[in-house]
C-alpha cells in the first residue's frame, strides 16, 4: 500500500486476517496507528483513498470509511478536501488523554483506599460529566 509523502511514496503493507475475531475496521486502524508509532507514516501523509485501499486489500468501501471515522474521532486523522484523509495526530488531545488517566489514577487510587465502589465512582463520574453536557469543548463527545 502506497502512501503519498511529500513527493515521494512509502509503502506500508496492510494484513488483513479475515479469520480474525477482530473487525476488520479495527485491524486496519491498529495497522494506521503502529505506522504512526513506528515512524512509517507522519503528520502530513495522505492516506490511500477509501476506495483504493478497499480495492488493494480486497475488502468493503464502508469498511474503510469506518476505519478513517475512527482514526478521525480518536485524533489519528483529519479529512483534506483536496487530499482525502491526512496522518494528523493531534498531540494536545492525547497529552489530555494521558494527564486526564494520571490524574485520575490517583484519584481512583485514594477512592480505592476509602472503599468506594466501581459502581459509586462510575455514578460520579457520570453525574459530573452531564454538568458539562457530556461533550468536550469543541462539541466532540469524549469517547
Amino acid at each position: 500500500m502506497h502512501f503519498q509523502k511529500a513527493g515521494e511514496e512509502m509503502d506500508l503493507v496492510f494484513e488483513i486476517d479475515f479469520q480474525s475475531d477482530e473487525a476488520l475496521y479495527t485491524q486496519l486502524c491498529n495497522q494506521i496507528i503502529i505506522g504512526i508509532a513506528k515512524e512509517m507514516v507522519h503528520e502530513g501523509d495522505a492516506l490511500p483513498s477509501v476506495r483504493q485501499l478497499a480495492d488493494e486489500v480486497g475488502i468493503n468501501m464502508h469498511t474503510v470509511n469506518k476505519a478513517y471515522t475512527v482514526l478521525k474521532q480518536e485524533g489519528f486523522v483529519k479529512v483534506d478536501r483536496r487530499k482525502g484523509a491526512v496522518i494528523a495526530v493531534d498531540i494536545n488531545r492525547l497529552r489530555a488523554i494521558a494527564q486526564t488517566k494520571h490524574d485520575l489514577t490517583i484519584l481512583l487510587a485514594k477512592a480505592s483506599c476509602m472503599n468506594v465502589s466501581r459502581e459509586e465512582i462510575h455514578a460520579l463520574i457520570d453525574e459530573i460529566y452531564e454538568e458539562y453536557g457530556g461533550n468536550g469543548v469543541n462539541g466532540n463527545s469524549i469517547q
